[in-house]
């Protein structure tokens, strides 16, 4: 039996996962007490006698628990910013970087959760030649605001009620997710991203716009959509719809839910196309992708305990 231990069990993220776990026999959970998460030795104890980590902690906290390793053996996937882009870590998306990699790693590195979305759309299209890796990209966002563990969703749920309808951030075009968009889809620039969140407890919408004539000949919504259809097929998980007749996309069509749903949208004159992900910032996002990433790497079906 497979041990495991979710460093940060307490946070948003260790406590989805943890939910997803519950009932499984394929695991022997080690779990500390609340005194017991915050003592270096027992978390180091924990850490060297688990097969696979969980890490669902600040980032200069799961450097330090990867410090904490003293064997060969142990596993490990990060749930934070910490490793997204460090050598020697597998990018925890298994329809990008494989599943048979992510089954072999050691160190896996859970994607973020706007990332996800991002990655998911233009890395297969720059693989297929439709979109140039010098492509200047824009993309906006929205989340829910769960993405903002505990202190946000203490805002929002307050006496005060939502702080605000909608709210934008990373004005300082610095956001944490832009190293892993650019590199994980071989782009040669940094995006520009919008992030913004609003008040749904969760939820994710990730939106790229594209003036087809920045693009190469051919490239035309049709194309994009067949792309991505065959990149995902058989996916249990991600998918591309081949028709939405609906006048809007809500952000919580896929609340609940580990699974992730592709748009492409085209006007009607075949100049402008809006590529569209949709997936809950908790499932897909974070908790769904580091329990796929666990199945992966304990060899068991990718889909074991999550929601579908």
């Amino acid at each position: 039996m497979t041990k495991i231990f979710i460093d940060g069990a307490a946070g948003t993220t260790g406590i989805q996962i943890r939910e997803r776990l519950d009932g499984r026999t394929e695991f022997d959970l080690i779990t500390l007490d609340d005194a017991q998460r915050k003592d270096d030795a027992a978390r180091a104890g924990a850490i060297n006698a688990a097969d696979i980590v969980l890490l669902c902690l600040p980032d200069e906290a799961a450097k330090q628990s990867v410090a904490m390793i003293a064997n060969e053996t142990t596993r490990v996937v990060d749930a934070s910013t910490a490793h997204r882009v460090a050598p020697g870590w597998v990018y925890g998306l298994p329809e990008i970087s494989g599943r048979e990699t992510v089954a072999r790693a050691r160190f896996v590195s859970n994607p973020g959760c706007y990332s996800t979305g991002f990655i998911a759309l233009v890395a297969p299209l720059v693989q297929a030649g439709l979109i140039p890796v010098d492509a200047r990209l824009s993309c906006y966002a929205a989340s829910g605001y769960s993405g903002g563990g505990k202190s946000m969703i203490a805002d929002y749920e307050g006496a005060a009620g939502a702080p605000s309808a909608f709210a934008t951030y990373g004005l300082t075009l610095g956001h944490k997710h832009v190293p892993e968009m650019k590199e994980r889809c071989g782009l040669l620039h940094r995006p520009i991203f919008a992030p913004t969140v609003v008040p749904v407890y969760s939820g994710m919408i990730v939106e790229i716009p594209l003036h087809l004539a920045t693009l190469p000949v051919g490239a035309d919504a049709a194309r994009m959509r067949t792309a991505l259809a065959d990149h995902y097929a058989g996916s249990p998980i991600i998918s591309v719809p081949t028709s939405y007749d609906a006048a809007t996309l809500p952000i919580e069509l896929l609340k609940d839910k580990d699974v992730m749903q592709l748009f492409v949208f085209g006007d009607r004159g075949g100049e402008q196309v809006r590529l569209v992900a949709v997936l809950d910032n908790l499932g897909k996002g974070a908790s769904g992708a580091a329990v796929q990433n666990l199945n992966l790497m304990s060899g068991l079906p990718e889909t074991t305990g999550l929601r579908l």
